[in-house]
């Protein structure tokens, strides 16, 4: 026995002997995967980190906005980069060029359009040259997005939109909400609110490290690759001379601030401490003003060179702007919204609004500047409070104001999902609930008063909302009603109805479920979307459900009918049992081979 013993403990350790010899002969191979592997996980950990940076607020992590874009990063995230780009020239990349190279010509400053950049034009004044004094503030359309919509819309000379979805999607619109093209980015648009240069060329960041140069045919004309793993959360600025500048969260730990030429080439990037969301605006000396993570605000050269910068008491996230005097406005994260004397960056006033702020200051021809937070702040140019509007539950977060040439103020907040329009006196004049989550994305406004807003609607999605008047109106179809045709009493059933509006204007419906009850009018849906309503019945019989459709406007549409029959549900326990076995549809299977 003990023989035998033997016998399998060397036969044992010769197998152990020939697999130790196995796997070192195959280590290498394994431990270059392996690392490869890791070098995967540790950018797509960074990009993860960049998008905590983006998510937080002064009150701290915005968990669910985190968790619902994490989920989209991972499942879009690929290891593979792209190579049809013009890499910046620094020691951390290699630079190549696409060919044939483009030549710089300048593509010429911001387009003269009712809204070519995020806050309107290059001071940030986000003060508009049109009165919305007769918009009546009826959704007349609503156009859906798979991502959500927290970037500003832009618009062209020829009343074209453009934004950017949370899927990397970059959007043109007609005025009337429909589709005129749509460009797939390779990263996610997170941030980045497109910029329209004089030559009708949209400019975008995106979170795979690229700046994107879109044609107004919705083609590609170059993308410059940032160094990576970066990400793009910042909106570009337009100089006079056609350059693009705007900052990014890398490299590494670090925040960068690019300058780049109108062909695609890298002009200029300065580091700075920490990550870079802030928008980039530019005074009328060319210097280039933008905030950074690591509580500074920079001014710099047009020739890339450090002008002077200013520290704060903490992050400096949001845009700052620029006063018809060349003072430089800048909210931050410690409390403060700050004025700054521009030839030195030395503090002029500073004004206590609450937990900080990171939206744009906004100013009016009167010089009041308005800027968000905990509330609405309006502050006199010499820095002592005018008056504030307080948002109950609501907050402002990202949603920077919008100014109207009538004084009028709109933003949206987190929380509750309103857009507001309030009065230069700090009275509201209206507010609309558009969105179950956020309402992150700034105003913008059009040339005939129309305000464009986007949201982040629920978990599936978002839409850019047009709030303004409408020249025809046409009534909405007939619903489709689809559900069962037949049932129990006591039980409830589902069914949808959906209607399409010839204008494309939100509709709301009028249910009546033949039992002498009905839902009333319901909330507003975008045409086309499939509303969802229940109900029970509780005498057995044959019933009509009949619904109608009515536009924004008021305009209604026909009836339409959707027959079910209702049976007597029984008592017996059998109906019961037989109920709870329909759960399990292996069991009643099995139940009906043994009968």
């Amino acid at each position: 026995m003990e023989g035998c013993i033997t016998t399998k403990c060397k036969i044992g350790l010769s197998f152990g002997i020939i697999l130790l010899f196995v796997l070192s002969a195959v280590a290498p191979m394994t431990t270059g995967i392996d690392t490869n592997t890791s070098e995967v996980d540790i950018e797509l950990e960074k990009m993860l980190d960049n998008l905590r940076f983006m998510c937080m607020g002064p009150d701290g992590l915005i968990v669910e906005k985190y968790e619902h874009y994490k989920e989209q990063l991972l499942s879009q995230y690929s290891s593979d980069d792209s190579k049809d780009v013009i890499e910046s020239d620094n020691k951390e990349s290699t630079k190549f060029i696409e060919q044939p190279s483009i030549p710089i010509v300048s593509s010429g400053g911001p387009m003269d359009s009712a809204w070519p950049i995020k806050c309107y034009d290059l001071h940030h004044t986000s003060q508009s040259p049109y009165s919305t004094a007769d918009n009546p503030y009826i959704e007349k359309w609503r156009f859906y997005a798979k991502g959500w919509i927290e970037q500003g819309a832009v618009i062209d000379d020829d009343g074209i939109i453009y934004f950017g979805g949370g899927w990397g999607d970059l959007t043109a619109l007609y005025p009337d909400g429909t589709m005129k093209w749509k460009y797939e980015l390779d990263g996610q648009i997170l941030g980045s609110t497109p910029a329209i240069a004089e030559d009708g060329t949209i400019y975008v960041g995106a979170w795979d490290s690229c700046l994107y140069a879109i044609n107004p045919d919705g083609t590609k004309k170059w993308k410059f690759k940032s160094v990576g793993p970066s990400s793009i959360a910042s909106s570009p600025v337009i100089a006079e001379d056609g350059s693009i500048y705007f900052g990014v969260m890398g490299p590494a730990e670090n925040g960068r601030i690019y300058g780049v030429y109108p062909n695609g080439t890298e002009k200029w990037h300065y580091d700075t401490g920490y990550w870079i969301t802030s928008d980039p605006c530019i005074g009328d000396d060319g210097t280039i003003y933008i905030g950074s993570g690591d509580n500074y605000f920079y001014a710099m050269n047009p020739d890339g060179t450090l002008k002077w910068r200013f520290k704060t008491g903490h992050y400096v996230k949001g845009p700052p702007s620029v006063a018809d005097d060349g003072t430089v406005y800048i909210g931050s994260w410690d409390g403060y919204f700050y004025a700054l004397y521009p030839n030195n960056g030395t503090m002029k006033w500073r004004c206590s609004i609450g937990g900080g702020s990171e939206t744009n200051p906004s100013i009016a021809d009167d010089g009041t500047i308005y800027i968000g937070g905990r509330k609405l702040y309006a502050v006199y140019p010499n820095g002592t409070k005018k008056w504030s509007f307080g948002l109950g539950d609501g907050h402002i977060h990202q949603s920077s104001p919008t100014i109207s040439a009538d004084g009028t103020i709109y933003f949206g907040t987190d929380d509750t999902g309103y857009i507001y329009a309030v009065n230069p006196n700090g009275t509201q004049k209206w507010r609309k609930k558009i969105a179950n989550k956020w309402v992150e994305s700034s105003p913008s406004i059009a040339e005939d008063g129309t305000v464009y807003i986007g949201s982040s609607y629920d978990m599936s999605g978002g839409y850019l909302h047009a709030f303004g008047t409408q020249q025809t109106n046409n009534p909405p179809t007939e619903p489709t009603i689809t559900g069962p045709t037949e049932g129990k009493t006591g039980t409830e059933y589902d069914f949808t109805f959906k209607a399409i509006d010839p204008d494309r204007n939100p509709v709301s419906f009028y249910i009546e479920w033949g039992d002498g009850t009905s839902t009333g009018w319901t909330k507003d849906y975008a045409s086309g979307y499939k509303a969802e309503y229940s109900h029970t019945w509780s005498e057995k019989g044959n019933y009509t459900i009949r619904a109608k459709a009515k536009d924004t406007f008021g305009l209604e549409g026909d009836w339409s009918e959707f027959e079910i029959g209702i049976s007597k549900k029984s008592k017996s326990t059998d109906n019961v049992l037989f109920r709870l076995i329909g759960q399990f549809p292996l069991l009643q299977k099995l139940l009906l081979f043994i009968k």
